[in-house]
């Protein structure tokens, strides 16, 4: 596992790194590790401060200032509201307090760290960084309706197409008379999210959720899918109307996997990451880093194999953005061989899905599997989830830029997971999910 996943997990565990040579590199008494300077950060935005210290440093007080250093005052953790006076520091690990930025454009900031309890006063101060102006915008969530006509789903597709919502198959055990294959291949339509039409009660291809699902060369997309028919779908389907569907292809060259993340970009389909599921498909146990594209659907390339994000998969929705493909959280699910699943936080991008940068290793939104992204309003969203603490969630998340992020309070809809995003009618829809209801909300800018 690479060192920077084995700090991220120590940064959530606040357990000690395994590894004896990174403990070793970070053996100085107190270091300050973020900001380190240079950072443009926003007013308003959520930010970690990070450090790591020995046994003698049992716990730090942080401090601010926005005028080079002649007055200080102490930094506000954002999830207690409390003064940083006393936090505690675990030796061998990567410590963190979550920060909201104050106001302090054009000024010169720092933040500084000092050690409380060791034999000599330690501290560490960080380089120059710049604040800019908020970017908080106001949005308000409006509830469309709590019962549209189609039945609760989770993984359901979602693309907007010819000025009409599509709502792609989806998963729910527990309704065997509208799911009697755990999943199924309907698809509903709606131009107002109030009103949903089914336009066709069984597509031709086979019942799925969690696929990948695009919007590409004046047609939608259904790529790849599930494991739970206990089979790996390996099809590419294409249709211009939702009603009559074609088959691309009955056997991708990247298959099998499933959980994988799908994106239309420059003229063509993307393919990213995705695993393998024994326990369900069978066959032998993969996890993938790599990026294939095709402008057809049919014929593919690998263009991209080991990529820095590492192995995952389980994102919904896609993030195009900047004239870049963006990579926001996502995780593996557990396998037989390795049974504990993996929760990411991290932001990547790329402008030609070869080479990527990684925009932030931790982000302040908590790390998620099956959520959903999506751009609107000029914006990177990251909502709902779930994570092994705490299950399902809520939380709405944005950015401008892939490094300040503002979470937008008070969302009035249940945790979920696997929903299904629309970016329609200038505005942004939350549909259906793991919650098994099938409630349809819009969030409009006030």
């Amino acid at each position: 596992m690479p060192t920077r996943r084995l700090l991220i997990l120590a940064l959530l565990s606040a357990a000690a790194l395994s590894d004896p040579q990174e403990r070793a590199a970070a053996a100085q008494p107190l270091e300050l590790t973020s900001p380190r300077g240079g950072e443009h950060w926003l007013a308003d935005s959520l930010h970690w401060i990070t450090w790591t210290a020995d046994a003698d440093v049992k716990a730090v007080r942080i401090g601010f200032t926005s005028d080079g250093g002649k007055h200080w005052s102490l930094v506000t953790d954002a999830l207690t509201g409390a003064p940083a006076g006393r936090v505690p520091s675990s030796p061998g690990a990567l410590n963190r307090l979550l920060w909201r930025v104050p106001a302090a454009a054009g000024k010169e900031c720092r933040i500084q760290v000092v050690g409380i309890g060791g034999r000599e006063m330690q501290k560490d101060l960080s380089g120059g960084f710049t604040v800019g102006p908020s970017a908080q915008a106001a949005y308000e969530w409006q509830c469309i309706t709590l019962g549209a006509e189609f039945a609760g789903r989770d993984g359901a597709g979602a693309l907007t197409f010819g000025g009409r919502m599509f709502l792609l198959g989806g998963w729910n055990p527990g309704d065997k008379v509208n799911f009697p294959h755990v999943c199924n291949s309907e698809v509903w339509a709606s131009t107002d999210g109030a009103t949903w039409s089914e336009v066709n009660p069984q597509a031709p291809w086979e019942g799925r959720h969690t696929a990948g699902y695009a919007v590409h060369d004046g047609r939608m997309w259904v790529i790849g899918g599930d494991a739970n028919q206990r089979h790996y779908q390996s099809d590419v389907w294409s249709s211009s109307d939702g009603v009559n569907w074609d088959l691309v292809t009955d056997m991708v060259p990247w298959s099998p996997r499933v959980l994988h993340y799908t994106v239309a970009f420059k003229g063509k389909l993307w393919v990213m990451g995705g695993q393998t599921l024994p326990q369900f498909g069978g066959g032998e146990e993969v996890f993938y880093s790599d990026v294939w594209n095709s402008t057809n659907g049919k014929d593919w390339t690998r263009v991209a194999d080991n990529c820095p994000w590492g192995p995952r998969g389980m994102i919904g929705g896609a993030a195009v953005f900047d004239d870049r493909i963006w990579i926001l959280g996502g995780g593996t699910y557990d396998t037989p061989t390795i049974p504990t699943r993996q929760f990411y936080n991290d932001v990547w991008s790329s402008a030609d899905g070869v080479h990527w940068d990684e925009v932030l290793d931790a982000a302040p939104w908590h790390p998620r599997q099956y959520h959903d992204v999506a751009v609107w309003d000029g914006k990177l969203w990251v909502m709902e989830g779930y994570h092994a603490d705490g299950g399902n969630r809520n939380d709405v998340w944005y950015s401008a830029d892939g490094v300040n992020w503002y979470e937008l309070p008070d969302t009035p809809w249940a945790p979920r997971h696997a929903a299904s995003v629309f970016v329609h009618d200038d505005a942004l829809w939350m549909v259906a999910g793991n919650n098994m209801f099938p409630d349809v909300w819009k969030l409009v800018r006030k």
